[in-house]
């Protein structure tokens, strides 16, 4: 890997390049994270829609918001009709990220309050629960209360599934930042096996101690891996 290979590799901002049919050709590291959260197609689409009408590069200035990125521009680089080439412009504040809040946060075992979320839904629900859990997760501070009031949340929405698969993970190369410090991710992620409408769920906190996201047929709980 040469100077400029490797400058691209370790950019901030995604770096993508698909071929003409949408095949991945290539993605720097930052545009790995952001593919793990989002469909290809997607972001294929979103290259096309901001191409070039001819063959060369155009940047535009854009407010778009994906997932829990914000991008301010697009650029779009169309040098022949064999692939296509993007790269996304981070803005300089992370959404919420920032904003979280660690009051009423005490050092809790995240198992034991999914657990009994789950048992209790089991009483009103004929869905299968299936758990994956990470072992390795130690206790961490977690508002409790709140954490258990939106996983129940949750669960209303995913009320008519048949199945639903309930994940405790750390995720691996991302991070929250709270006070200019640093904390790892883990993420609570309740997928469903029959499409419901996540659009019904609603939570609005201004002091949430972690960030929801949702998809087509999951719901995403981030938390900040705070020890102490």
């Amino acid at each position: 890997m040469n100077f400029f290979e490797e400058w691209v590799e370790l950019d901030l901002n995604p770096v993508i390049s698909f071929s003409s049919s949408g095949k991945l050709v290539y993605s720097n590291q930052e545009a790995q994270f952001l593919l793990s959260r989002i469909k290809q197609k997607e972001l294929f689409d979103i290259a096309l829609k901001y191409a070039p009408q001819t063959f060369g590069i155009e940047t535009t200035y854009i407010d778009l918001n994906i997932k829990n990125y914000s991008f301010y521009a697009i650029t779009v680089r169309y040098h022949d009709e064999d692939e296509i080439h993007m790269k996304l412009y981070k803005s300089a504040m992370v959404k919420k990220k920032s904003q979280l809040s660690t009051k009423n946060t005490n050092i809790t075992n995240i198992f034991t309050l999914v657990d009994l979320a789950i048992s209790t839904r089991k009483i009103k629900s004929n869905a299968k629960f299936i758990k994956n859990y990470d072992p390795s997760i130690p206790e961490f501070k977690i508002n409790a209360s709140e954490f258990i009031k939106v996983l129940n949340l949750i669960y209303d929405v995913f009320e008519s599934s048949e199945m639903l698969t309930t994940s405790v993970i750390l995720k691996i190369g991302e991070y929250i930042k709270i006070d200019n410090k640093k904390h790892s991710i883990i993420s609570v992620e309740v997928l469903s096996s029959t499409k419901c409408d996540t659009e019904a769920f609603t939570y609005k906190d201004e002091n949430a101690s972690f960030i929801v996201t949702k998809d087509e047929d999951k719901i995403t709980i981030d938390l900040p891996l705070l020890l102490k």
